[in-house]
């Protein structure tokens, strides 16, 4: 049976090793690493260690170069290797590659933040026990740490050989490009240092390690021998080891980055930092580490009963995403695979604002969305500097980014696929009305808001003959549909956006008159301008399909022939790696939730025969091939009614990575559709939204669950929210009274008054 605090892997599946590197991966906001083994390995596997935000602009490999393309594709950068032990016995490398071990395990302990392992490996006749824990640390995050220890049934010579080496490459390198530049390294009796900086960005990375070695013999600080090579420094530990006595190596590891220190102090803070970890103790620094891990979970657990891989699903989901973004550097966003792979080069996409920034808001303080938010308002200049090299006028935020530059290259992605502005509206939007911070609007928003309408309204183009607004040429959400006319979704959000700039204009004139007047002079808006938007607000084109009385995707749609997924073969599927792209794009499937996207953005727009509608026309044509789609799905079934669905789909959503769904988990998670995961439980089951400053609960249960419980914070208050078969409890932990509504009824939540009503189980149709 799963354990719902740990991912397993029980038993030794070498074909399998990058699938758990990826699953295993560690990660504390700062830095993070694959779950690669410490001691060599032959056989196949990413090596992969990662520090945030340092990145290179790798060169753009395309087949045929069109006006505009970016020069770059930037990409989170493999570094130097900080985990790795060679470990000999009797002067024989271990290496499960060569030798395959016996009772093998490998266990991520989510609860606590750690990564196990333990196997008994034989060689020359004589067998061993390993034991071995890694965690990064959440409380010191600059560190890491690992206790190595070898059980010996034989006597036995082991020798450990904790090294750092900074001769790494890339994978996705476009043309094996090494992108490091050799600073220096040190190896001597006290602790090995690399210093490397990357080529262009040059930034400068420093990794040090430190070692002590503890066997019935004592305890040795310092190694047998030690030296250092181009890029890397390795100590020497030796112990003479009798049959049923035990070894431990604990190897300590730091690394810091000339992003948060003066590139002169950079050797001094790294040592400062490993020496005082190395004086703590593992031990400490452990008990330290999962300190932090318990008041994480606090604040953001999720609780199944009666459904252990629905249980184990959603923790994976909420651990990976806090390992991967901790909110402290507002220079830093979420990149897709987080600290666990290389694909999609670890750059920012639209996924922040549509999916990561909801579950950040309820499960962090107000500081850490916020600064999601400020990230892209510092990269406003680059983002009016996108939309001119289009020929257009105000911004358009890059699909994908590390500075603010597009570095996308791919035409329907970078030039089509501007959907993207919207989510950046409308996560301002969202963030103002969770927390009710309105003088964000004053202080960034209105400049973000302002200058992405600018852009929507010079992309759009006026049709006399049929007095409306249209936009020509775009791909939507739905990835299999490139240069279409009139997607739904990018007109009603780019109509919204304009909308709803106008009423921020409004309400910084009215609460902030000097700033408004400044940021209209600053960027030379004119009332003929504005007056343009409400022209468009009012004529924007949204399809139909009139005889369905369903919103049609785009333009043409229904020029496709109509089958549905329940109809093509096993054998088709997936189709991105079993079909052409010309068929792809020839038929009528759907990647990804796009109207749907819209109907849950904007859902308080839409009655629920509407949303059962659309639902029942597009889910059984799409077919979720990307992490992004199930849980808006999820979303809208539980909503209209389809219970079952909702479950189906969630259970797709939150064991996408466990399970490896599409066949390529082993190349990294998918990061950001956990938080759309997390969003299918929150808002999907627990039927929350907000509105005026209410939160509201619009609750079901899943038949296969007895009970579900959820921690979310709001407004400054700790809530925790607990449905079963038979009653809706929603407890204040901390905060002032609350007014909130439970089945559209209002209530008045205190710490010392939860409320209790019977769970609702009449809109339950399937």
């Amino acid at each position: 049976m799963e354990d719902p605090w740990k991912i397993i892997e029980d038993g030794y599946h070498p074909e399998d090793n990058r699938l758990y590197e990826s699953l295993m991966s560690l990660g504390n906001g700062h830095m993070g690493h694959r779950g690669n083994f410490e001691e060599d390995f032959s056989g196949d596997s990413l090596q992969g260690s990662y520090a945030a935000g340092v990145y290179y602009p790798d060169k753009t490999r395309v087949g045929w170069w069109k006006n505009g393309y970016p020069e770059y594709f930037a990409k989170v950068l493999n570094g130097t290797n900080i985990i790795g032990i060679h470990v000999y016995i009797d002067g024989k490398a271990v290496d499960l590659g060569q030798i395959q071990p016996k009772n093998f395990t490998r266990v991520l302990d989510m609860k606590n933040g750690c990564l196990d392992r333990s196997f008994t490996y034989d060689v020359h006749g004589k067998s061993f026990d390993f034991i071995i824990k890694r965690f990064l640390s959440y409380d010191t995050p600059e560190i890491g740490a690992i206790a190595y220890q070898i059980h010996a049934k034989d006597d036995a010579v082991i020798q450990f050989a904790p090294y750092l080496d900074g001769n790494v490459h890339n994978e996705d390198a476009n043309y094996d490009e090494f992108f490091w530049e050799n600073c220096s390294q040190y190896c001597g009796p006290d602790y090995g240092t690399i210093t490397m900086s990357t080529k262009k960005t040059g930034f400068t990375v420093h990794t040090a390690m430190k070692s002590t070695l503890h066997s019935k013999a004592g305890l040795f600080t310092e190694p047998a021998s030690y030296k250092s090579d181009d890029r890397y420094a390795e100590h020497l530990y030796e112990s003479h080891v009798k049959a049923g006595e035990s070894v431990t190596l604990y190897k300590y590891f730091s690394l810091v980055t000339d992003r948060d220190h003066d590139i002169s102090k950079l050797t001094a803070h790294g040592k400062t930092k490993l020496e005082e970890a190395a004086e703590l103790g593992f031990d400490k620094l452990y008990s330290a580490h999962t300190d932090k891990w318990a008041e994480i979970w606090k604040e953001a657990d999720i609780e199944i009963d009666g459904d252990v891989a629905a249980q184990q699903g959603i923790r994976f989901n909420i651990f990976h995403m806090k390992q991967t973004y901790n909110g402290e550097d507002p220079r830093l966003n979420i990149g897709p695979k987080g600290f666990t792979g290389e694909k999609y080069g670890g750059s920012t996409y639209w996924d922040t604002e549509a999916y990561c920034l909801p579950f950040y808001l309820s499960t962090s303080h107000e500081d850490i969305p916020r600064n999601l938010l400020i990230y892209r308002y510092k990269h406003l200049d680059k983002a009016i500097e996108n939309a001119s090299k289009l020929g257009l006028r105000g911004a358009l935020y890059p699909m994908v980014t590390m500075n603010g530059e597009e570095c996308h290259n791919e035409w329907e992605i970078t030039f089509e696929e501007i959907h993207r502005n919207a989510a950046i509206a409308y996560a301002i939007f969202n963030y103002i009305r969770y927390t009710g911070d309105e003088a964000y609007l004053s202080e960034y928003g209105l400049e973000v808001l302002l200058n992405i309408s600018r852009f929507w309204a010079d992309r759009v183009n006026y049709n006399p003959y049929k007095d409306c607004y249209m936009m020509l040429g775009v791909t939507g959400p739905n990835e299999y549909e490139n240069n279409v006319n009139n997607n739904w979704y990018t007109n009603l959000m780019a109509s919204w956006t304009l909308e709803y700039s106008l009423e921020a204009l409004d309400w910084v004139k009215k609460n902030s008159p000097k700033r408004a007047e400044e940021v209209l002079e600053k960027y030379s808006f004119t009332d003929s301008e504005l007056e343009t938007w409400k022209d468009i607000t009012e004529k924007i084109y949204l399809p139909e399909i009139e005889e369905l009385d369903v919103f049609a995707q785009q333009d043409g749609y229904m020029d496709k022939e109509q089958i549905l997924v329940s109809e093509l073969s096993s054998e088709d599927l997936p189709l991105n790696q079993k079909w052409s792209w010309d068929k792809i794009l020839r038929s009528c499937f759907i990647k990804q939730a796009d109207v749907l996207q819209g109907i849950f953005f904007l859902s308080d727009r839409y009655d629920i025969d509407t949303k059962r509608r659309n639902f029942d026309f597009y889910e059984p044509r799409t077919v979720h091939e990307s992490s992004l789609s199930p849980c808006v799905y999820s979303i809208i079934a539980g909503e209209v009614g389809y219970h079952n669905k909702a479950y189906e789909l969630y259970q797709r959503s939150a064991r996408l990575d466990l399970d490896n769904y599409n066949n390529d988990t082993d190349d990294g998670l998918h990061i950001t559709s956990m938080a759309g995961t997390w969003m299918s439980v929150v808002y999907g089951f627990g039927g929350f939204s907000t509105s005026d400053g209410v939160a509201k609960f619009n609750p079901f249960l899943p038949k296969q669950w007895n009970a579900l419980n959820f921690h979310m914070l709001f407004r400054d208050r700790l809530l925790v929210v607990g449905i079963d078969k038979d009653n809706v409890t929603i407890e204040m932990v901390s905060g002032d009274p609350l007014d909130i509504e439970i089945y559209e009824k209002p209530y008045k939540l205190s710490t010392d008054k939860p409320v209790t009503v019977a769970t609702d189980h009449s809109r339950a149709i399937d």
